[in-house]
């Protein structure tokens, strides 16, 4: 039954309720009855039709017990708490439902983001077509106050881009060309020409719609606890009734024992609570993948970071080229000709700088090996070449000349990651490249010890210098260099030995492993890779590394939000049992104040939507 028709059930069982107090007043006992007995007949139609389809299903529901009770009610002529009870209970799964629907505003708000319709240019001309016709590859064209049905990469204009739906800020972002651009952000002013790269559900925009759904309906460890002691305390109150109605011959009694038992706020508690800390999440730039993970991330006492990337912007630039005996273009061509496969971020930095310099890369590479974490080697043009860190020119028995290693250590003790190159087993030269510390890494570090986490620690597969550099500067507490994937899965493994719970945040392929094997993984959204996406437990949507706080704070005062609904919940019942065994609680009040503390469990979990960690 939907919301509208229960709230028709509710104002014509009201009305009734209304009538039959009025005959009361003007002493027609006869239609008072006929408007009490009419009343509960129709509040109680869906509360039976419920329970019998839980009673097929062989689960004992709420709706079992509030039934019996009514039945009961009714055959001792009891007319007045028979429809007060029906229509009580209406009225609370109405409002319940009405603000359950308030919980899951987030993602509906994000679903009203998604675009419909985009201008593309076809055959020379321009024209408006639903968003998911658009294919992978048309020209769209973007003018100010419309929204981006696509993810792709912006080939002319610039603008000032609304990225809420993405990152969760809503001030402007300027874009210009060869920046990306994400579906369901809008052009605030200016116009951009952007080509397609993602169409319609491979869009970032739906991943994060699809992901949400997804981690709303999984549930954490609480809720499938409450779930299973469900299933078993309701057989339980009816078992307890016919004992209380064995020791006191009471039927009223029993019936409201009955009823007052109903364990409703507490089956509630959890779920209410984890669907507004997801939505928050979501809405934030932060996607939490479950309550199970919001569960584990509250309880993190170590974040360990990837360097490259995560705690660096990911937008590394060559900043000097070292050639011994050959010029300095042609040196780039080749290694940038060997590089165009790899999907690290220092390969594609070369690449790059050789396409800026307006290098031609003609020759494709062949007999490709890529070692992660250490380089790669490819033939170009018949010519073997291995490029990468010193371990990868070590491996492969390439000296390294005492005038190549003094300029190379500089280099890194100045900030940079040294690329080795050689060339049939000669070092032929050296390319420096350095990644600028993202703005907010510093303060994000900060917050994470106020907020209780004990150690931050950085894994990086770079040199010493640079890493010791980073790690001085932001204010780590440990840091390791020069790691391969493995080495970085063998250092979160060794933190868990010591009894930390961990979380590791990354982007790249390399740091996949990590992600996985830690107690929760995060990965950055916006530079990440798809592995390392899929791989995360939590992703940073906006890719800004200050929602990391509000995802950790957010997951601490969902859970706390969720014990203080159990909590209430609990003690709600003991002291309503209670009443009603002392025979100061009646049927009908027990059931209003029944119905009120599921509202006030409901109400409680609201405030994690508006929720919002000072940044």
């Amino acid at each position: 039954m939907n919301r509208n028709m229960r709230g028709v059930i509710v104002f014509i069982s009201g009305s009734l309720l209304a009538a039959a107090f009025l005959f009361h007043f003007i002493k027609i006992n006869v239609l008072q009855d006929a408007m009490l007995i009419l009343a509960t007949l129709i509040a109680g139609y869906p509360i039976v039709k419920k329970a019998w389809q839980s009673a097929r299903m062989k689960a004992f529901s709420i709706e079992l017990l509030v039934t019996i009770a009514v039945v009961g009610a009714m055959i001792l002529g009891e007319y007045v708490e028979s429809a007060a009870v029906t229509f009580l209970f209406l009225l609370g799964a109405y409002l319940e439902a009405h603000s359950l629907e308030k919980t899951r505003n987030s993602l509906k708000s994000l679903m009203e983001m998604t675009p419909l319709k985009a201008t593309v240019k076809r055959e020379g001309k321009s024209i408006i077509v639903p968003a998911e016709e658009v294919t992978k590859g048309e020209l769209l064209l973007i003018p100010s106050g419309e929204k981006i049905a696509v993810d792709g990469i912006i080939t002319s204009g610039q603008a000032f881009l609304n990225e809420a739906a993405i990152t969760g800020e809503s001030v402007p972002v300027r874009k210009q060309k060869n920046d990306h651009v994400f579906s369901g952000t809008i052009v605030d002013s200016g116009y951009i020409e952007v080509l397609a790269e993602k169409v319609g559900e491979d869009t970032t925009f739906s991943r994060i719609i699809e992901l949400v759904e997804e981690a709303q309906e999984s549930k954490a460890k609480t809720q499938k606890f409450l779930e299973k002691f469900s299933n078993l305390y309701t057989p339980a109150i009816i078992i307890l009734s016919l004992i209380v109605f064995v020791f006191t011959k009471d039927i009223e009694l029993t019936l409201t024992f009955l009823v007052i038992a109903c364990p409703g706020a507490l089956v509630i508690s959890a779920p209410v609570s984890l669907v507004a800390g997801i939505g928050n999440g979501a809405k934030h730039g932060v996607l939490i993948k479950g309550g199970e993970i919001m569960e584990k991330l509250a309880k993190i006492d170590v974040v360990v970071f990837d360097k490259t990337g995560t705690l660096t912007k990911g937008q590394p630039e060559v900043t000097a080229i070292q050639t011994y005996g050959m010029d300095e273009d042609e040196f780039l061509t080749m290694v940038a000709e060997a590089e165009v496969i790899s999907e690290h971020h220092l390969g594609r930095t070369i690449v790059k700088a050789a396409v800026g310099r307006g290098l031609k890369l003609i020759n494709q590479p062949n007999d490709v090996e890529v070692m992660k974490g250490h380089g790669i080697k490819a033939t170009i043009k018949d010519k073997k070449m291995v490029i990468g860190n010193r371990k990868w020119m070590n491996e492969n028995q390439i000296p390294i000349p005492d005038t190549v290693e003094v300029y190379a250590e500089q280099q890194e003790l100045d900030g940079n990651t040294a690329v080795f190159t050689a060339l049939n087993n000669t070092i032929i030269g050296v390319i420096s490249i350095a990644d600028q510390i993202r703005d907010e890494a510093a303060k994000t570090i900060q917050k994470l010890k106020q907020c209780g986490v004990k150690q931050i620690v950085m894994l990086t597969g770079d040199n010493r210098h640079t890493a010791n550099k980073v790690a001085n500067q932001l204010g780590m507490d440990q840091y390791f260099a020069e790691l391969l994937p493995e080495d970085k899965v063998r250092q979160i493994k060794q933190l868990q030995q010591q009894g930390y719970r961990t979380a590791m945040v990354g982007d790249g392929i390399n740091d996949a492993p990590a992600i996985a094997i830690a107690d929760i993984g995060i990965a950055m959204g916006g530079s990440g890779t798809d592995a390392a996406m899929e791989t995360a437990d939590m992703i940073i949507i906006s890719d800004k590394l200050d929602r990391l706080v509000h995802g950790y704070t957010l997951a601490k005062a969902t859970v706390s939000n969720m014990k203080q609904n159990m909590s209430f919940a609990v003690v709600t019942v003991v002291i309503l049992l209670a009443g009603v065994l002392s025979k100061n609680i009646f049927l009908a009040a027990g059931m209003f104040i029944h119905e009120f503390s599921v509202l006030v469990v409901i109400l409680n979990a609201l405030r994690l939507v508006r929720y919002k960690y000072a940044r």
